[in-house]
C-alpha cells in the first residue's frame, strides 16, 4: 500500500496543481513516485525536464527502456518496473527479452548497442563503476553524447526508483507486469 497519500486538485496547492496540468497537458508522468515529487512541485517539474532531456538523444527508444527495465529491475522497483514493462512492449521488445532482465538473465539479442546498454546499466549498477574494457567498448560503440545520455538514464532513473521503493508506491492490481522474487 502506498505510504504517501495522494493528493486530490482540491489538495494542491496553485503551484501543485499547475505542475500537474502541466504535465497532463504535455504527456508527461504525473502518478507513481511523481505522487510523491508534487509535495515540491519545483523538484517534479525539473525531474520532468531532466527526464525529456535524457530522453532527447540518438540513443534507440529500445536501447533506453532496456536500461530503464535494467534499473527498475536492480532496485526491486514495482510500480516503475510495471509501467515501464507496458513502455518496453510499445518500443519493440519481447516480452522474452523483458523476462530475461527481470530474471537477471543475458538479454536475448544479437544487437551490440542493446547488449553494451544492458551491461553498462548492469555493471555501474552493481559496481559502482565500469571497467576498463566496458568502457572501451562503451566508447567504442556508442557517441560520447549517447553514452551521457545512458548514464545519465541509470541515475535519474534510480532516483525515480528509489522514491518508489521508499514511499512504497505499488502498481495497482491489474497491472500485468510483476517482478519476480
Amino acid at each position: 500500500m502506498t505510504r504517501i497519500s495522494i493528493l486530490s486538485p482540491d489538495d494542491m496547492n496553485n503551484e501543485q496543481r499547475a505542475v500537474i496540468d502541466a504535465s497532463k497537458a504535455n504527456g508527461r508522468p504525473h502518478g507513481g513516485p511523481f505522487w510523491a515529487y508534487i509535495r515540491n512541485p519545483k523538484l517534479m517539474q525539473n525531474i520532468q525536464n531532466l527526464g525529456a532531456c535524457i530522453a532527447d538523444s540518438t540513443l534507440s527508444a529500445r536501447e533506453q527502456q532496456i536500461v530503464t527495465l535494467t534499473v527498475a529491475r536492480f532496485w526491486g522497483a514495482n510500480y516503475p518496473w510495471a509501467v515501464q514493462c507496458r513502455n518496453a512492449l510499445k518500443v519493440g521488445l519481447t516480452q522474452q527479452e523483458i523476462d530475461a532482465i527481470n530474471a537477471r538473465g543475458a538479454l536475448p539479442t544479437d544487437n551490440k548497442r542493446e547488449l553494451l546498454a544492458h551491461q553498462i546499466a548492469n555493471e555501474l549498477l552493481a559496481d559502482k563503476g565500469l571497467c576498463d574494457a566496458t568502457y572501451a567498448s562503451a566508447e567504442a560503440t556508442f557517441s560520447t553524447e549517447e553514452l551521457v545520455a545512458l548514464v545519465a538514464r541509470v541515475g535519474s532513473f534510480s532516483m525515480t526508483c528509489c522514491t518508489a521503493n521508499a514511499f512504497d508506491i505499488t502498481p495497482p492490481d491489474d497491472a500485468p507486469a510483476r517482478l519476480k522474487a
